[in-house]
């Protein structure tokens, strides 16, 4: 009897090496600015270097990684009138995504939003901040699948990766996470209430306080002695 099983896809494996860089990035683990050594990657993922390699790439695409010449693969690092740039075209994207949402987002979108709104909120209560950043990609995945527009999807989840680079530190101070979570169950409400203006205006002041907030962390990483 011959035993069918499916293949092992090299998609996959590079997908599961992209997604450990990127929560390792997001998370804080590799800084910005630090150097990538591929013999030292692949030894602690178990991976060979093509593999690396093509994760580097993809996450080279997303401007989570960049290729400097004569020293190879490191953390990208933001300077503040990227960041702000960040936001600005954040903040336009997000309000859109958050009306058009309410407008056309089905049933079972609507539930999903919700349990990755609940998801948040419990890991916020516990200080998780590796399930905080988890349920708020959740949320978005969610929040962008349900928005009706393929390219805002793509641009503005793009965007998400780069502004994770400041969110993993802001969003854990003790005066942010707590707002930030009655900003998106506000948000909520008004998606479950089918008002797609209010959750267009309560997601544009997300983004506003959520880049206050970063902003001011960026600063002071940046200015220490200030």
């Amino acid at each position: 009897m011959t035993l069918l099983l499916p293949q092992v896809k090299a998609e996959t494996l590079r997908s599961q090496v992209e997604n450990q860089l990127r929560q390792a990035i997001v998370g804080g683990l590799l800084k910005p600015g630090q150097k990538l050594v591929e013999r030292e990657l692949c030894e602690r993922l178990g991976v060979s270097r093509p593999s690396l390699r093509e994760a580097l790439r993809r996450l080279e695409a997303e401007k989570l990684i960049v290729n400097v010449p004569h020293r190879g693969p490191e953390v990208a690092s933001m300077t503040l009138a990227e960041a702000r740039d960040l936001y600005a075209m954040r903040r336009l994207l997000e309000g859109f995504a958050a009306r058009e949402f309410t407008r056309l987002a089905t049933d079972e979108q609507v539930k999903a939003l919700a349990k990755a709104v609940k998801r948040l909120r419990e890991a916020g209560h516990k200080n998780n901040r590796a399930g905080v950043l988890e349920a708020k990609a959740d949320f978005y995945d969610t929040l962008l699948g349900g928005c009706g527009n393929a390219l805002v999807q793509e641009i503005l989840g793009s965007l998400l990766s780069r502004v994770s680079l400041l969110r993993a530190t802001s969003l854990m101070l003790p005066e942010r996470l707590p707002q930030s979570l009655d900003e998106i169950d506000a948000m909520l409400h008004c998606i479950q209430s089918k008002d797609a203006a209010g959750a267009q205006a309560i997601a544009d002041r997300h983004v506003q306080n959520a880049e206050q907030a970063a902003l001011g962390v960026f600063e002071k990483i940046s200015h220490p002695s200030h």
